[in-house]
């Protein structure tokens, strides 16, 4: 049971619990606004189901925001087969393939294109009161993951290190933080996540000279990595956002020190560790700063009530954290950005890419 000291603590402007939820529909429902309340929450993450036209994100995003002026809006909003809003003046952001084809073709044509998807992205979503997407996919396309394919760049990892590079710096010049997943690949096992428990039997070895290879070289540029629920048996029986070596590895070789994101924990690549309390104490344990539990509202209130409260001190932290990836510039409105010319060539860029 939460004490009183930690829901005041943890009520504070600016503190943000390690916990990240989805809500129910186009508005808020009192069951919402409870969730939202809860001092364990810090993030809300959003889906297809929650967006109707742009006015209406509008009015849901701004609504979170009367109940915690401080909660970090995500979404998952990639482009391709993963992008959340689709129309209603939202630009139809290319999958990630595409810009690894160009850079068959033309390097600089190719690293232009990535900074003008990211840029795009960031600004739209900015726009309509959004903080953060989980962006951009740094696995590598081996041919064989249905559910990764074409959200990965390119085969080669100097070319998907590259790439995301440019797409960062397009995130960031509209002042959005990135995410780099599925750490530490999730290209090469055949099975999806959301549905089964996939396995890479691969060496360690082998994976860090290959499939880890961008994040060793965007390193401290990542504002934040979300693992991926791949068991690798050769490394470790855990799946990898369950794993102290894994995220050990991530932190002192790979030498990221920004925010590490549990993948969804409803996903059936989860499964292993238990139940959602369970899991969500062994995303903690081994290193995860925030757990994401999406798509099950039931879930969601099981770890709410059955997850302990943080102490002093790890609230102190996770805060800290969190706030890292909160945007510190000011987003201008729909309207405004429309006519930003940086904006407009950036877009012009991006639908070329996607008419293809």
């Amino acid at each position: 049971m939460i004490s009183g000291k930690s829901i005041l603590l943890s009520g504070k402007r600016n503190s943000y619990g390690p916990v990240m939820l989805d809500v129910i529909g186009l508005r808020l429902l009192e069951e919402d606004i409870r969730r939202i309340r809860h001092p364990l929450t810090g993030g809300i993450i959003l889906f297809a189901r929650n967006y109707q036209n742009r006015e209406q994100l509008m009015a849901l995003t701004n609504a979170i925001r009367r109940e915690r002026p401080d909660i970090l809006i995500a979404v998952d909003h990639e482009g391709g087969r993963v992008q959340r809003f689709r129309f209603d003046g939202f630009t139809r952001l290319p999958p990630m393939r595409a810009l690894g084809d160009m850079w068959e073709g033309s390097q600089v044509a190719a690293s232009r294109a990535a900074m003008a998807v990211g840029y795009v992205l960031a600004s739209e979503l900015r726009a309509c009161g959004i903080d953060f997407s989980f962006t951009p996919v740094l696995d590598l396309d081996h041919g064989v993951s249905k559910v990764i394919g074409d959200r990965s760049f390119h085969r080669d990892p100097n070319v998907v290190t590259f790439l995301a590079k440019s797409l960062n710096y397009g995130l960031s010049l509209a002042g959005m933080a990135n995410c780099g997943k599925h750490y530490p690949g999730h290209g090469y096992a055949k099975g999806d996540s959301h549905t089964e428990i996939p396995v890479d039997d691969r060496s360690l070895e082998t994976i860090l000279s290959d499939d880890a290879v961008p994040y060793r070289e965007l390193g401290m540029s990542l504002a934040s990595v979300m693992p991926a629920h791949v068991i690798y048996p050769k490394v470790d029986a855990a799946p990898a956002g369950f794993s102290k070596k894994w995220l050990t590895i991530l932190k002192n070789e790979l030498e990221f020190d920004g925010v590490v994101f549990s993948d969804d924990l409803s996903m059936e690549g989860a499964s292993v560790a238990g139940d959602i309390v369970a899991r969500a104490r062994a995303a903690l344990g081994a290193g995860c700063d925030m757990v994401l539990v999406c798509n099950s509202p039931a879930k969601a209130d099981e770890l709410l009530s059955g997850l302990p409260p943080l102490s002093e001190e790890a609230m102190r932290e996770c805060t800290a954290r969190i706030r890292s990836l909160v945007p510190k510039m000011p987003a201008p409105d729909w309207d405004t950005l429309q006519a930003e010319k940086r904006y407009q060539r950036a877009r012009a860029i991006v639908e070329e890419i996607a008419s293809d």
